[in-house]
């Protein structure tokens, strides 16, 4: 059990402070001695170079620093010395001051409180012996350097414990805002990954089906006219150089291709007439009320669905017609898509209606879908017209 906290380079000035106080104290006590020409002086050289001999050893004992039974006998050791050397010379009383520290640093709170008492007593009895009688005054000076050493260690240990409670709490505050970015880190990830398998979902993975239906054609009629069979593969190509611009845009982290240089109503309006032209499906566009600039992010999920929604028909409905429209309501911007196929049971939709629906709501806007076995599908999404500041 370690009897000290441990050292900060503070506490380590300190500590050697101590020491160098106290080694001149006793330098100080033999000093007058053999100065002032005491028959003791002798015997006080050998008890403070003895009292320095046993003090020295204490920082040099392991078991002095990690035990407080090793630091309590020691602490004896040196008090019985000193207490030689407040027999022979009455300057010893001085060295009571850094023994004061020593034992409230060492020991445990009460028997440090104690060791010091017994101290100031012994020096202020020695102190009157040799003064041949007790005065007050005397008693003064033991009595306030116990009262400020007892002041400074407990207020020291005090800001010490202080210290480190908020020290563990500025650890468990850093090790919580880890956890908390390592969490919002994963749900950025979790939420990146499903936005991507929208985007591949509503763009290349429609984009491949295409495809795959025009080769599919163009390998059914190759064998009768290889005009047709040519228009195909053309039409195919067509959609595999689109796809390839939307992946290369998707890595940039820009718009759509199909948004480039035009508006919303005119991509609309070139991705009807190009599902028409591929697909045996008349898809017709429409636009009512008047236009207004969308943020980008309404626009671009506006499109998607809107390409979404067509590659749904296209592949599920067996419909012949479609009919696109995208209306401009004021406060919101609806984007209609009807057809009059086979329709289907809303209830038990798939991962394109959910990711339809997720875009529409990351944007604070709804999206519907009505539907019925043989009686064709509507499918709506209303998304808030954000008000532009005036200037």
């Amino acid at each position: 059990m370690t009897t000290a906290p441990a050292l900060t380079p503070t506490s380590r000035v300190l500590t050697w402070c101590l020491h160098l106080l106290l080694i001149a104290l006793l330098a100080l006590a033999a000093a007058r001695a053999v100065t002032d020409g005491s028959p003791d002086a002798g015997a006080v050289v050998a008890a403070a170079l003895t009292c320095v001999v046993v003090y020295a050893a204490g920082p040099l004992l392991p078991r002095v620093r990690t035990s407080r039974r090793a630091a309590m006998w020691w602490l004896i050791a040196v008090g019985l010395v000193w207490l030689v050397l407040l027999v022979l010379t009455a300057d010893g009383v001085w060295v009571a001051f850094p023994l004061y520290f020593l034992q409230l640093h060492l020991l445990p709170r009460r028997q440090g409180l104690f060791a010091v008492i017994a101290t100031a007593l012994a020096a202020i009895t020695a102190f009157a012996a040799h003064q041949g009688s007790f005065v007050p005054a005397a008693a003064i000076g033991p009595a306030l350097g116990a009262a400020v050493a007892v002041a400074v260690v407990w207020g020291y240990q005090a800001l010490y414990r202080e210290s480190e409670r908020r020290r563990n709490l500025i650890e468990e505050l850093t090790a919580t805002r880890a956890d908390l970015a390592e969490a919002q880190h994963a749900a950025g990830v979790l939420a990146e990954r499903e936005r991507l398998a929208h985007e591949i979902h509503d763009t290349l993975a429609q984009g491949l089906s295409s495809i795959q239906l025009l080769l599919r054609a163009a390998e059914r009629t190759l064998p009768d006219t290889a005009g047709n069979a040519a228009r195909y593969v053309e039409q195919a190509r067509q959609a595999a150089a689109d796809n390839l611009a939307e992946a290369r845009r998707f890595v940039v982290a820009l718009s759509p291709p199909a948004l480039d240089d035009t508006t919303l109503a005119d991509a609309l309006q070139r991705l009807c007439a190009t599902t028409s032209a591929r697909h045996r499906i008349t898809a017709r566009f429409h636009l009512t009320g008047v236009p207004v600039p969308l943020p980008t992010a309404h626009e671009v999920a506006l499109l998607r669905i809107g390409q979404a929604a067509l590659a749904n028909t296209v592949r599920h409905a067996d419909a012949s017609t479609a009919e696109v429209t995208l209306s401009y309501l004021g406060e919101h911007v609806t984007l209609d898509v009807a057809d009059n196929g086979i329709g289907f049971d809303p209830e038990h939709s798939g991962f394109g209606l959910t990711a339809m629906r997720t875009r529409a709501e990351a944007l604070g806007g709804t999206l519907t879908v009505e539907s019925s076995p043989g009686q064709g599908t509507s499918l709506s999404v209303r998304l808030p017209v954000e008000p532009k500041e005036r200037p």
